[in-house]
């Protein structure tokens, strides 16, 4: 019972946001009592950083499994942008600003991920894309991999990136694009080439 609540509540939270998705509104989505909900989580604050935990903990699955599947540095962030593109398209962009402002739990679960492990996963992707002759000699991983976790959060900014004139996940997506060639060498410029086209192609079909 306690893992179908979070998987409610996680689908409630990323569609809608977190401040404007009640207790009751979980309850009523699942088809139980609030009782029920109280019995395996305190209050509303502890089903929020239950369920960033368990966003968290899939989001790594999904990028370790990445690496392992890629060829390459190239063949990794291509992956990874086809996964956030997946994941973006379904995200409130509210979500981040309601975790910092109403949940300091969550937000503070969420700023160690960002930190120790996805800044650890970008700067391991720079580095090998380095050694591999893909990216530009010159770069350094560490900045460059503050510089992503950071671009990404502040695009979840209402102010800089207001809703009704910007589309999120395409400045999502542009932001990447950007940093991406930001990174590539010659070499890695023209394999990354390749794998749109082959993406392209296979979105024809």
């Amino acid at each position: 019972m306690k893992d179908k609540i979070l998987e409610g509540a996680h689908s409630l939270f990323i569609q809608y946001g977190v401040r404007s998705v009640s207790m009751d509104d979980v309850a009523r989505a699942l088809s139980m009592s609030k009782k029920t909900l109280y019995q395996h989580f305190s209050n509303k604050d502890d089903l929020v950083t239950e369920a960033v935990r368990l966003h968290m903990e899939r989001e790594a699955k999904e990028f370790d499994d990445i690496h392992e599947e890629a060829d390459n540095a190239i063949a990794e962030l291509f992956l990874i942008s086809r996964c956030m593109r997946e994941h973006v398209l379904n995200l409130n962009p509210s979500l981040l600003y309601d975790l910092q402002k109403y949940h300091a739990n969550a937000w503070e679960l969420f700023q160690q991920f960002k930190k120790e492990y996805l800044m650890g996963q970008i700067s391991r992707n720079l580095d090998r894309g380095i050694q591999e002759g893909f990216y530009r000699k010159e770069i350094n991983a560490k900045v460059l991999a503050m510089y992503r976790v950071e671009s990404v959060q502040l695009i979840f900014n209402d102010q800089l990136f207001p809703r009704p004139e910007f589309d999120f996940a395409d400045v999502q997506m542009q932001v990447f694009d950007h940093f991406v060639h930001g990174l590539l060498s010659d070499l890695g410029r023209e394999l990354y080439r390749t794998h749109l086209e082959m993406n392209s192609e296979n979105h024809s079909k």
